[in-house]
């Protein structure tokens, strides 16, 4: 469909969904479209702000306070002109060209919007991915998964809650009471176990004496697949392993769960894991509003099927990007690209021009994925990962403080698309000069 150069009102851009991809987007847009009026540009997000989904295994383990790290979207809409729909996709109407919001309420139950409807002439969907607990029983109830900050949060309270707790009792710290099971080892899973070596020991040094973290405290990471990180290069698994081994964490892999209780986790194999404190890392799937919405073709996990040009298969206005897109890969080989923040962060990118693009009538270009390699921090204890194509034009292991600083700064490239660099070079000088006033773990 070619698009007219001068159209009588605002081209109408609604992108839903305000994670990494989502709102690097919609950034970028207000700051040139929306701007010049040469477009409306509206981002529909449920949540009221922002946190970079990496960081949330270090929220969940305490050594990272979110509200240092979050952003406001009604403040960023006002700061890159774009405009800020609170509320939740329940549906699309294609016909209409709609996106259609639920109402929304407090924590008392009252309404804060009614629902709604946000009209498009180009629609993204951004929702990114949700746990996939492949329906185990009492992982819902027992289990925290780890896809939103107030998850990571919650997971926090009730982990130094139950050291609080196990102090101040008048009998012995039960067994597994202060034991962690992380179920799924993929980076989430991994970096929480390392992060947890340290942040629950720093918790009990607070003066908690009456536990002993050597005898109470146990952190268990189990995985169904024969190796932890299965989707990354065998190396860096191996080292991670050896890393983890050597804190003490028990790493378990080709170990499937098949029950989670309030006490602990059930394997497939019959044995019995004590563990009050379970963390749901293993699998994502798109979001179930995805599935079968509007006639749109999706895959079996909820996500949206794409051409290369990142538009959905049956909707030439509809395009789809970060998690929730089932993008094929570059070389035509089977299967999609991997929900990575990396992939998000290009395909983002790459729809600026795909939007540029329509609005002038040209035609639209194919998306091809770059993979630059996988890092794994593990906290202040080591980071390990792989570039690729870097320097000697394949792919290069590397760890230590030179991982570490190449990890740390695809969150500065995020925050710099974000906010431009100046703002992020002063943020970070900041953090620096204040990094020594706090105690290094969140005590509430």
């Amino acid at each position: 469909m070619r698009m007219a150069k001068h159209a009588a009102a605002p081209h109408r851009i609604v992108v839903v969904g305000g994670g990494a991809a989502g709102l690097e987007l919609v950034t970028r847009l207000g700051d040139t479209l929306g701007r010049s009026g040469a477009a409306q540009v509206t981002l529909v997000e449920k949540a009221r702000t922002h946190l970079w989904k990496p960081l949330l295994h270090a929220v969940a383990a305490g050594s990272l306070d979110r509200a240092q790290h979050e952003l406001h979207y009604l403040a960023q809409a006002h700061w890159h002109h774009f405009t800020y729909r609170f509320g939740e996709m329940t549906g699309l109407d294609r016909q209409a060209k709609q996106v259609l919001l639920g109402a929304t309420r407090d924590d008392e139950g009252r309404q804060i919007t009614p629902p709604s409807s946000v009209p498009y002439d180009t629609l993204v969907i951004a929702i990114g991915s949700v746990t996939n607990d492949f329906g185990t029983p009492g992982a819902a109830q027992h289990a925290v998964p780890l896809e939103t900050p107030e998850q990571a949060s919650r997971f926090h309270r009730r982990l130094v809650n139950a050291c609080l707790r196990a102090n101040s009792q008048e009998e012995a710290v039960r067994p597994g009471q202060l034991h962690v099971c992380i179920i799924g080892a993929g980076a989430t899973g991994t970096e929480l176990a390392a992060e947890l070596h340290r942040t629950v020991r720093a918790v009990v040094a607070y003066g908690l004496t009456r536990i002993d973290p050597e005898r109470d405290i146990r952190i268990r990471l189990v995985e169904a697949a024969p190796r932890i990180l299965p989707a990354l290069p065998e190396r860096i698994s191996v080292a991670t392993t050896d890393l983890l081994h050597g804190l003490g964490v028990e790493v378990l892999t080709g170990r499937r769960v098949s029950e989670v209780k309030a006490d602990g986790v059930c394997l497939a194999d019959g044995e019995f894991l004590p563990g009050e404190l379970v963390v749901w890392a293993a699998g994502v799937k798109g979001p179930e509003v995805l599935r079968d919405i509007a006639g749109l073709e999706t895959t079996r996990t909820n996500q949206l099927m794409v051409e290369r040009t990142l538009q959905v298969t049956r909707d030439p206005d509809i395009f789809a990007i970060g998690d929730c897109a089932a993008c094929p890969r570059p070389d035509g080989s089977p299967g999609f690209i991997p929900p990575r923040a990396q992939a998000a962060h290009q395909q983002a990118s790459h729809m600026i021009g795909q939007i540029e693009r329509r609005l002038a009538g040209q035609p639209l270009t194919q998306f091809v994925y770059r993979d630059f390699g996988s890092l794994v921090s593990l906290g202040r204890y080591s980071t390990v990962g792989s570039l690729m194509g870097f320097l000697v034009g394949k792919s290069m292991f590397i760890e230590g403080l030179f991982a570490r600083l190449m990890y740390r700064s695809l969150y500065k490239m995020h925050q710099t698309a974000l906010h431009g660099r100046a703002p992020v070079l002063w943020r970070t000088m900041a953090g620096l000069l204040t990094s020594r006033l706090e105690s290094g773990v969140k005590l509430h």
